[in-house]
């Protein structure tokens, strides 16, 4: 059998439990959970290529997605505070916490700045060393 590689992607939504994390697959009956974020992402990946072994289609990372929630996202990321956020990306501290507690939901245009900036502040934490003198 020829395996090709699966042109569509798997859409898991991310959500915080009392012991961990869960996720499920939007369109296949596939869920999974994981202690960590990085154990629930590697047991996704591996769950997303059980449900499809049978098949001629061979999933790659490439192929997950995964979602959260704007209020899960921040309960779960607690050290990124939701006013520097919007000083940061200049919206208003107090829209973006409406989102963040689900009172409104954000227009595409505004989840894409919300993600640029905090995909801008990973970035730079990752470029930097913490010292002690």
């Amino acid at each position: 059998m020829i395996m090709s590689t699966m042109k569509k992607k798997v859409v898991f939504i991310l959500e915080k439990t009392e012991t961990g994390f869960s996720a499920y697959a939007v369109g296949y009956p596939i869920f999974t959970t994981g202690k960590t974020i990085s154990g629930l992402l590697d047991n996704a990946f591996e769950a997303a290529g059980f449900y499809f072994e049978e098949t001629d289609i061979k999933v790659t990372r490439a192929n997950i997605k995964f979602e959260v929630d704007f209020e899960q996202f921040f309960k779960y990321y607690r050290v990124l505070n939701s006013k520097f956020l919007a000083e940061r990306i200049g919206m208003n501290p107090t829209l973006l916490s409406q989102y963040v507690q689900g009172r409104k939901k954000p227009s595409d245009n505004q989840r894409d700045k919300i993600l640029v900036g905090i995909h801008q502040i990973g970035q730079e934490l990752s470029e930097i060393n913490l010292i002690q003198r």
